[in-house]
């Protein structure tokens, strides 16, 4: 499925577009929050396949309603390799 228009700011304060992985394939996922159980399953389990997933062709992108700091705190704290977008105003 063609992943929607998006942008937004990274955890690293970074502007990430889609237009940036124009013809690259990617996994755009969406999530509701940081730190809860099932959000940091699902994102620690697209980090341990990060590589795999870069071998393909795919790049990974994950979105949430957090903050970018919040965002900053969980992706440190997983270790994540992937820009997390923070759609505060849940319009990606």
């Amino acid at each position: 499925m063609k992943a929607p228009s998006f942008e937004g700011i990274d955890q690293d304060g970074k502007m990430v577009k889609s237009g940036d992985f124009a013809g690259k394939k990617i996994v755009l996922y969406f999530y509701p929050k940081d730190n809860t159980p099932g959000c940091t399953s699902e994102a620690c389990d697209l980090r341990d396949n990060y590589n795999t997933f870069l071998k393909k062709g795919f790049a990974v992108v994950g979105v949430s309603a957090d903050s970018e700091m919040s965002h900053k705190k969980f992706a440190e704290k997983y270790s994540l390799p992937f820009p997390i977008i923070a759609d505060t105003n849940k319009k990606s």
